[in-house]
């Protein structure tokens, strides 16, 4: 399902119109991105938690030159479902 398609299966499930619910996806995510990116996290009851992962400096290799080069630190964005959802799912 692409975004636009969640958008018009939300507005049809909530009697909203395509617009007001775009407006609110678009509000959402940039809500939680701007909570991960101050060093929050951010919980929904019954669906999950958006957090920040962070990932320490490791060495590697580069799979053209098999030389080790050092991969340095580095944050990235981790979600973890709820117990409700996953459960919804199974």
């Amino acid at each position: 399902m692409k975004k636009q398609d969640f958008i018009k299966a939300v507005a049809t499930d909530a009697g909203l119109s395509q617009d007001a619910v775009s407006k609110v996806l678009s509000s959402m995510i940039d809500t939680i991105t701007s909570e991960l990116k101050s060093g929050e996290e951010v919980n929904i009851t019954g669906f999950g938690a958006f957090k920040v992962a962070h990932r320490a400096a490791r060495k590697g290799v580069n799979p053209r030159t098999q030389e080790s080069m050092q991969i340095g630190p580095r944050k990235s964005p981790v979600f973890r479902a709820g117990k409700t959802f996953k459960e919804s799912i199974r």
